[in-house]
């Protein structure tokens, strides 16, 4: 999901027109704003736009899903994009699930913050770097986010190592072939961690 694209000028002042007034009331400058790309194998035309200005204290950052005449801001909910997943349509099978669950913890933000996905212990955004043996512990404990079934109507179920607030946990992630996710069995497996608290922005 790390695969973006960096616009030439002239690609990124296009774009900026057209994603800009979704944007009211701050529109991203041409001059200050980098904007970046990736393609999503799950919402075919679609690409994840990324716009950031930096010349702002703090900088800006938004991300949007755009094609040409077609463009849905992400507003860290699970609506924008459940609207997208009708609207692209989204397009789930053994490949694309993984990468469509990673997407959408790592764009959606509920009232007390995200879930973030976890695989290796340098997934952790730590306040203070836990000491050498306390690494090699979580690390064995942790392991990819795995597909382990899907149901006769279509519903993925896979498994995954995440840190909500301080605490990891292992869990069931399970999504529907209209994309729509929820989570079951949540098993704790260390809390108090000293991470840094998740921010959206």
């Amino acid at each position: 999901m790390e695969d973006w694209q960096k616009l030439g000028d002239e690609k990124a002042a296009r774009l900026l027109d057209e994603i800009n007034p979704l944007l009211a009331p701050v529109p991203f400058m041409q001059g200050s704003t980098t904007v970046r790309t990736q393609k999503l194998p799950f919402y075919g035309d679609y690409l994840l736009v990324e716009l950031t200005d930096l010349s702002t204290v703090p900088g800006a950052r938004k991300y949007a899903l755009y094609k040409p005449g077609a463009i849905s801001v992400l507003d860290w909910t699970n609506r924008a994009i459940y609207e997208m997943n009708e609207k692209a349509p989204i397009r789930l099978d053994e490949q694309t699930v993984i990468p469509y669950v990673k997407f959408f913890f790592s764009y959606v933000r509920g009232r007390h913050g995200r879930f973030l996905i976890i695989e290796t212990i340098d997934d952790v955004r730590w306040q203070v770097e836990p000491p050498a043996q306390g690494r090699k512990v979580m690390q064995e404990m942790l392991s990819p986010v795995t597909l382990e079934s899907r149901d006769a109507d279509g519903t993925f179920n896979l498994s995954a190592f995440m840190v909500f607030k301080d605490s990891l946990f292992r869990t069931r992630i399970h999504v529907q072939a209209d994309g729509l996710v929820s989570m079951s069995e949540e098993d704790l497996k260390i809390e108090g961690m000293p991470v840094l608290q998740d921010s959206a922005a």
